[in-house]
């Protein structure tokens, strides 16, 4: 799909709040826990596979029997899952958190238009926010989700439905940010509009039929929104 290329819906929605993804979205971070894990496989002499595709956007309770059924069951899971942790806390101690282009011109344009933004990620708190908080982007945020706050992960559509809660609005106003198909499935059962932002995974044919739009990078959506503007015959406010 095209950058910006939108749904045939698309010039029916008017998005009232911005609900974001956080790993392989706001955050560069998914191909660095893919690296972690890696290493502690090889440290530990396991064999290692990219499981990433299956477990994209899914929370721990959801990831756990993915690795089971194809390690064994056996499998380290809780061990690894804690080193892993310990390894992004090493790192953000000597490095800036990794950011996706385009993130922050994106928040200080919702900011400037009284758009309200929440975060609905599968990560649990414990991981997510210092990580928001390091990186400067929890100031802009109305709502924060974790995995660990609902019961069922993505691709249901509980975290969504949960964040459009918080922020006060009807799920039908609301535009999701999404790298996983995981994710745009959930947007479109909570009744929003998903954009997808391809990271390490592009959309295949099932996911495009789910998408409001699909750009490349988050400012991207800028334009999006302003396309919207125009086909509503909206006036604009003025570009601080």
């Amino acid at each position: 799909m095209s950058t910006a290329q939108k749904a045939p819906e698309a010039g029916l929605f008017r998005p009232k709040a911005v609900i974001f993804d956080m790993d392989g979205l706001m955050l560069d971070s998914e191909r660095l826990s893919l690296e972690f894990r890696r290493r502690i496989h090889e440290a530990r002499g396991l064999p290692f596979e990219n499981l990433l595709p299956y477990t994209m956007g899914r929370n721990t309770e959801a990831a756990r029997p993915i690795y089971l059924a194809h390690y064994g069951q056996d499998y380290p899971f809780e061990e690894i899952r804690a080193e892993i942790g310990e390894m992004w806390s090493r790192y953000l101690r000597e490095n800036p958190v990794p950011v996706k282009p385009g993130l922050f011109p994106l928040l200080d344009y919702l900011r400037e238009r009284g758009i309200p933004a929440a975060v609905a990620t599968s990560t649990s708190r414990e991981s997510a926010l210092p990580k928001l908080e390091k990186a400067g982007i929890a100031p802009y945020l109305t709502a924060m989700v974790f995995g660990d706050m609902v019961k069922r992960s993505k691709p249901e559509p509980d975290i969504f439905l949960t964040a459009a809660a918080q922020l006060g609005e009807d799920p039908a106003g609301c535009m999701v940010l999404e790298d996983s198909p995981n994710g745009i499935l959930a947007a479109r059962r909570a009744g929003m509009a998903p954009v997808m932002v391809p990271d390490t995974v592009q959309p295949d044919e099932a996911t495009k039929k789910l998408l409001y739009g699909c750009v490349e990078r988050l400012d991207q959506v800028i334009t999006l929104m302003e396309e919207m503007e125009d086909e509503h015959g909206m006036e604009r406010k003025p570009r601080i």
